[in-house]
């Protein structure tokens, strides 16, 4: 699943069910392409940034930060709708680490 932020009218329910199509069995990244799509990938770390705006760092596998769980956690998904929200479509950093 990707979610386009370009418009700036997604919800916290949006971010939910992108959190929620993730496979917690993997190392996952969250990342915002130049043109504003926000998708979950595989490649994480410095790998393949070829067109991201930013990323968040790496979520370790296992630990409920994408899948069922993470689009379940209100907490969670409304730290990522906010990181979101204060660095698209100006990032305050390539990199967030804090949020």
């Amino acid at each position: 699943m990707k979610l386009d932020l370009t418009s700036g009218e997604y919800t916290q329910n949006d971010v939910a069910q992108l959190l929620a199509s993730g496979d917690d069995s993997t190392h996952t990244q969250l990342r915002v392409a130049n043109s504003g799509i926000a998708y979950l990938s595989k490649d994480v770390g410095s790998d393949n940034l070829g067109g991201v705006a930013l990323r968040f760092e790496t979520w370790v596998a296992g630990n409920s930060y994408v899948g069922q769980d993470a689009g379940a956690d209100d907490a969670w998904v409304g730290r990522i709708y906010n990181a979101l929200k204060e660095n698209w479509p100006n990032p305050k950093h390539s990199y967030l680490d804090m949020f």
